[in-house]
C-alpha cells in the first residue's frame, strides 16, 4: 500500500470491505496496517472524501459489529471441542 494518497487508501479500504464484507481485523490484515488506521480511515476520513461510499462501509462495520459475538461463541466452541479429541 505504498506510494498512494491516505485519501486513496481510504477508498480502497472502503471498496474491499464492502466487496468482502470484512470486518476491521481482516482488512488491516490483508493491507498490512493497523487496525486503528483503517478504522480512522473508514470512519473519519472517508466521510469528508465520499460520504455515501462511508455510509455502505459503516452499514457492514455495524453489521459485523452485531455478529461478533456469535463468532466469538462459534470460536470458543471449536476450541473446547478439539481439546476434548
Amino acid at each position: 500500500m505504498k506510494n498512494i494518497s491516505i485519501d486513496e487508501r481510504a477508498i480502497e479500504l472502503a471498496h474491499y470491505i464492502i466487496d468482502s464484507k470484512d470486518t476491521v481485523r481482516g482488512a488491516a490484515k490483508k493491507f498490512g496496517i493497523s487496525k486503528s488506521t483503517v478504522h480512522k480511515d473508514v470512519s473519519e476520513r472517508l466521510k469528508k472524501i465520499n460520504p455515501i461510499l462511508a455510509r455502505k462501509v459503516r452499514e457492514i462495520l455495524d453489521e459485523n459489529k452485531a455478529e461478533r459475538h456469535i463468532r466469538g461463541g462459534m470460536a470458543t466452541k471449536m476450541k473446547y471441542s478439539q481439546l476434548k479429541k
